[in-house]
């Protein structure tokens, strides 16, 4: 199928719905490609979700802080080009236990390979078993199962304290995935995997990443900012679509061809913008795929008065990555303590605290009544160009709501203090820590909040709860849009598998898009024909 253009002359106009990552790639390669086209964004910026603000005097990332896979990624490839400063931590945590006492490091160590090993057998057992897993099945059935298993050899109180603390351990894993353990679907398991290699911490944020992702579409002048789009309107034919575009300020465009990169949650809540209704199966694509709620709290303090080393690791020595059998587990779209990080084997034991904390069901929290875990990344043990005094925690699922609602119903002035308040049980855990010092009070705190934006659908990225009987095919088929309509889809969520829910995944869903566009018109860059020679040869093919 090739589309018609009925002046030699002109080019081909589409309209892209969103200036993030997904909108920015793709506008990018259309532009590139002598295109005419338009970026429709909601905000009066561009970045989407991906974005960074200052915190104090410290830049920090409002959405994603990692790269996940450094095999042929290409936002790796964006990082060495911009000298973007990356950082892989060492795989060290620090576990407190229902009571809020820290546990043994070599015991937080135990139970954290446990639970690994456990994801690993997950992995393999949704690959190979996937079409026969019961669809109500979850991750959390298949770690109590294999838990169970776990510790025959110890006596019997201590073995149930393990598996315990084991499964305390496990409810980390909606960190992941924005919601909880117990919803993730084991039968669409496999679809959290992704890119191979390492997983580095964006040290000094993704700021000049985005911005070398913007820089030849905000060059070209083509995107319009604060134009929230009400209706998107299919008429024409398969050879020459019309789609009518408008706008909350009353504007209304025509355009050949439409790419809508809006976040999953905002296509779940505005099916009703696009005319006619879109066919029953895409439509049920996009309500049958999870949307997540994965957000983040920093808060920053005059020093890092907890930043020393953990008691009893002056024994420990790391492991070597080859000796070490975790390193082969399947990469993870991991928000905190992820597997494959590129730490140097040989290298001595950190000065600097744990990176990585957590909180298990804590029982001494009174603002937290469902006793939510906590856990959080110690900023203070980046390099030292990019090191600061503070805290940041993930928070998800409910909890995440929770702050969601305490961030949209308490004054700004009064943020920091009622955010200070939900978190200082954990904080105060450790170490130094004292509440008559002015290093252990709180400067600022700042919660990212998504769950509470219009314009990210109120939530982060998408994801695979029980239930779910076609996720691979959900996704496949918000990949395919409506061509036929002139009506395509690009975001995360349409990503290929290995990289759902994450900024390459965007990246490679806009790109993606805009070369089915391109190939269209006989404009893709293999035979290297251009606009009006690809017009022409549209209209001979007909």
């Amino acid at each position: 199928m090739l589309r018609r253009v009925l002046s030699r002359s002109s080019k081909p106009r589409i309209c892209v719905v969103g200036a993030g990552v997904a909108g920015l790639r793709c506008a990018d390669f259309l532009l590139e490609k002598g295109f005419n086209v338009t970026v429709l964004e909601a905000r009066d910026r561009f970045g989407g979700r991906l974005w960074q603000t200052k915190l104090q005097s410290h830049l920090v990332d409002l959405g994603p802080n990692w790269i996940h896979g450094t095999d042929d990624n290409p936002i790796l490839d964006l990082a060495k080009e911009t000298n973007t400063r990356l950082h892989g931590w060492e795989e060290r945590e620090a576990m407190f236990n229902p009571n809020g006492h820290l546990l043994p490091f070599p015991y937080a160590k135990e139970l954290s390979e446990s639970f690994w090993e456990i994801i690993m057998d997950a992995f393999k057992y949704s690959n190979d078993h996937g079409t026969t897993i019961p669809s109500s099945q979850s991750l959390w059935d298949f770690i109590q199962e294999k838990a169970e298993g776990l510790f025959r050899d110890l006596p019997k109180e201590e073995a149930i304290r393990k598996r315990e603390d084991l499964l305390r351990v496990s409810e980390m894993w909606g960190a992941f995935i924005g919601g909880t353990v117990q919803q993730q679907s084991l039968k669409f398991f496999w679809l959290e995997e992704c890119i191979e290699g390492e997983n580095p911490f964006c040290a000094e944020t993704y700021y000049k990443i985005l911005h070398r992702i913007a820089e030849p579409v905000k060059k070209a002048n083509v995107i319009r900012y604060n134009r929230i789009v009400t209706s998107i309107d299919c008429d024409g034919s398969a050879h020459r679509p019309q789609v009518s575009v408008e706008t909350a300020d009353g504007q209304m465009d025509t355009f050949d061809e439409v790419v809508v990169t809006a976040p999953l949650g905002w296509l779940k809540r505005n099916t009703e913008v696009f005319k006619p209704a879109l066919p029953g199966r895409l439509h049920r694509a996009i309500n049958s795929v999870g949307y997540g709620n994965l957000d983040k709290v920093y808060i920053t303090f005059p020093r890092a008065f907890w930043d020393v080393p953990l008691e009893g690791e002056a024994s420990m020595t790391h492991d070597h990555a080859h000796d070490d059998p975790l390193k082969t587990a399947p990469n993870t779209t991991a928000t905190t303590a992820p597997l494959h990080q590129s730490t140097d084997p040989s290298a001595p034991i950190s000065s600097h605290f744990a990176g990585f904390m957590e909180w298990g069901t804590p029982t001494y929290a009174p603002g937290n009544p469902k006793q939510w875990s906590q856990e959080g990344i110690n900023l203070a043990a980046l390099p030292e160009s990019c090191a600061h005094p503070t805290l940041l925690f993930y928070i998800f699922g409910p909890c995440a709501l929770h702050i969601a609602s305490i961030a949209a119903s308490t004054p700004q002035s009064e943020l920091t203090a009622a955010l200070a308040k939900f978190f200082q049980p954990y904080y105060s855990r450790l170490p130094n820590y004292d509440i008559r010092s002015s290093d252990c009070k709180p400067l600022e705190a700042l919660a990212t909040a998504w769950a509470n934006d219009e314009f990210a659908g109120y939530g982060s990225y998408s994801n695979f709860p029980v239930g779910l009987e076609e996720a691979d095919k959900d996704v496949e088929v918000m990949r395919e849009g409506t061509p036929e309509r002139g009506l395509w889809f690009a975001g995360e969520h349409t990503a290929p598998f290995v990289a759902l829910g994450t900024v390459t995944g965007a990246w490679w869903s806009g790109e993606g898009v805009a070369k089915r566009i391109a190939r269209l018109y006989e404009m893709n860059r293999e035979n290297g024909v251009g606009v009006e020679e690809g017009i022409r040869g549209a209209e001979k093919s007909d």
